[in-house]
């Protein structure tokens, strides 16, 4: 049975990765294509800007023209070297004004997103019919070849147009043509929240699936570790009520045999010492059934028959009585309350509070100590022993039906594992509860309480 719960949870555990990994992998997809949606949207956007306002793209287009052809001339007249005619990108006049004008426009069609953009030089090629052609650079889009924007990056920026044009040189340089390439990147500040608002719903459904299948998943893994549980309990219990049973059995039927020879038939005193044995042996049998009736009834099907009662004399009557049938064992009293007045059950209580001294007994106590106190109109009765004591671990499970301490893996203290289940029970139908406190070789304290 272990070994199978444990394979299954092992199973249970390799599905729960793979499902989360594809539930990672939906999500990832649908991130990828909302950035790839909303990209687009921008692009269209952009476009249809510079499509709608000639006025910003006849600027662009001028003010660029203007600025190549200056390059060009100073490289092909002013003997300019490559890297200088590249340096002085960033630093023409006319970027500031048209980078405005741009900020302008995006600002209005796009008042809910702040927009930054850069419109970068990747190529630029003078060329002539009777020369090869010269490139002055030609390289990925990096941001030092800026001619318009405010973006200081490209990290997080995207590209919305590339811009390819062949132009005439300058009057003075009649005979060059100039081919450039510069493209358009935008950034939006925040996208990443914009993406997330988008994806919202989707990451709602995909954590509360995955959260859906551990909880179903622990739920399953606890339902079977309880049924093994049971079912050792009930392995437990039949083991040990027939050990019980055998020893009453055992002498019944050597107790009959015995009766059945005729020199024990004729000895009076020899015949009456062995039906005593069987009387008592009956009793015993009796007494284990009507333990186990007794123990399976519920709160709610114990039948109380509650009476006013002075709490301080009814405890003083159960100490007299367990006093003279353990004569060994000190009970000390330690009544913090007088003349207490409560509703309860003598019959049932009686039998709940002598469970608890009689398992103090079992587990080697030999002094008890029972004391009541008065705190917050709950009236409580501590009962405290000096015994081996019970490890924390298992305080939870001291109430269970047919749980009995084990000392390492035996049980040396014979018993149905019934007692304390029984307590509870009757503590609870008189809407009371019981409490532990213990640790092993320190002996436990159960307190009961109830409602003045």
């Amino acid at each position: 049975m272990k070994q199978r719960i444990n394979l299954l949870i092992v199973f249970s555990i390799v599905a729960l990765i793979t499902l989360s990994v594809v539930q990672c992998y939906l999500v990832k997809t649908t991130y990828d294509y909302k950035v790839a949606q909303f990209h687009t949207e921008i692009k269209d956007k952009i476009a249809l800007i510079t499509n709608d306002y000639s006025d910003i793209d006849s600027a662009y287009v001028n003010k660029k023209e203007l600025l190549y052809k200056k390059l060009a001339q100073n490289y092909i007249l002013n003997k300019k070297p490559k890297f200088e005619i590249e340096s002085t990108l960033p630093d023409h006049e006319s970027g500031s004004e048209l980078t405005r004008k741009l900020q302008l426009k995006f600002k209005r069609e796009f008042p809910d997103i702040s927009i930054n953009f850069a419109i970068v030089l990747n190529k630029f090629v003078i060329y002539n019919s009777h020369k090869k052609a010269d490139t002055i650079f030609s390289e990925r889009p990096i941001i030092k070849n800026k001619i318009y924007g405010d973006l200081s990056t490209l990290n997080s920026a995207f590209l919305v147009r590339n811009y390819v044009s062949t132009t005439s040189g300058s009057s003075i340089l009649q005979d060059y043509k100039l081919l450039t390439e510069d493209s358009m990147y935008v950034s939006v500040i925040d996208w990443e929240m914009i993406i997330f608002e988008r994806m919202k719903m989707v990451l709602l459904l995909s954590l509360l699936s995955i959260l859906t299948l551990i909880t179903l998943f622990v739920i399953a893994i606890k339902a079977l570790i309880k049924q093994k549980k049971v079912s050792d309990v009930k392995t437990d219990f039949i083991n040990n009520i027939t050990h019980e049973l055998k020893t009453p059995l055992t002498t019944l039927g050597i107790s009959t045999k015995i009766l059945e020879r005729k020199d024990i038939r004729e000895n009076e005193q020899q015949f009456n010492s062995i039906l005593n044995t069987i009387s008592r042996q009956n009793n015993r049998l009796q007494s284990l059934i009507d333990q186990v009736v007794a123990n399976s009834l519920g709160e709610n099907e114990i039948e109380l028959q509650k009476e006013k009662i002075d709490a301080e004399s009814f405890l003083n009557a159960i100490v007299a009585d367990f006093r003279i049938t353990y004569p060994k064992v000190t009970i000390e009293i330690q009544f913090n309350t007088r003349e207490t007045s409560l509703i309860l059950d003598k019959f049932y209580l009686t039998t709940a509070i002598l469970n608890v001294l009689e398992n103090a007994v079992k587990y080697g106590s030999n002094t008890i100590t029972i004391k009541t106190e008065l705190i917050k109109n709950q009236f409580n009765i501590s009962i405290k022993d000096n015994g081996i004591g019970i490890s924390k671990s298992k305080h939870s499970l001291l109430f269970d039906k047919f749980y009995r301490v084990e000392q390492g893996n035996l049980h040396n203290v014979k018993g149905l594992g019934l007692g304390l289940y029984y307590v509870n029970q009757i503590i609870k139908a008189h809407q009371g509860s019981i409490a532990v406190m213990s640790d092993l070789g320190r002996g436990s304290v159960f307190t009961i309480m109830f409602k003045v």
